[in-house]
């Protein structure tokens, strides 16, 4: 009887573990302009969204902007090639604007006098899967530091200023 219950446990346990091992998830190393690293950050699906985690260090002490941009490249040394907010839904900028958010806008990223910070996110509509809200469609998707705080409301990126750190999002 115990070796039938065990059988019967690890057939209903395979469906869970398979379903588990097919939840997408990424990361992405961030890199300065001089190509150093600088920061980590991991991508998992949650219901809804993708809760993002993020560590940075070698920054500049004080709250910086951080977003998902639209293309998945990182050129230095001014990281324009991640091209715009991620935007699927055609939003105006910021979490505080009504017309908004973007869905790559993220609340801003505070580092300490020592230069190091993380902070942890979750955003709502937006998937590691295919479809519609996907990062990592056919342009990929990138995420960004920048030099200056986030607004949270002035188009197109809340005066967050120049793009001090650049990651590719990639399926891990």
């Amino acid at each position: 009887m115990a070796l039938r219950t065990l059988v019967v446990l690890a057939t209903l346990a395979l469906p869970l573990a398979a379903r588990a091992a097919a939840s997408p998830s990424a990361t992405a190393t961030l890199k300065n302009a001089e190509g150093k690293d600088v920061g980590h950050a991991t991508f998992a699906s949650v219901k809804g969204g993708v809760k993002i985690q993020v560590t940075a260090a070698g920054l500049s002490p004080g709250k910086h902007g951080i977003h998902l941009h639209a293309v998945g490249k990182c050129d230095p040394p001014d990281f324009k090639s991640a091209g715009a907010h991620f935007n699927p839904g055609e939003k105006h900028h910021g979490l505080q604007n009504p017309e908004g958010p973007h869905a790559g806008d993220l609340p801003n990223l505070s580092i300490g006098n020592n230069g190091k910070g993380k902070g942890a996110f979750t955003l709502k509509g937006v998937t590691l899967a295919e479809g519609k809200g996907s990062l990592l469609g056919p342009e990929g998707a990138a995420i960004v530091i920048h030099a200056a705080p986030d607004d949270q409301k002035t188009d197109p990126a809340g005066n967050s200023g120049d793009r001090v750190a650049c990651g590719v999002i990639q399926r891990k």
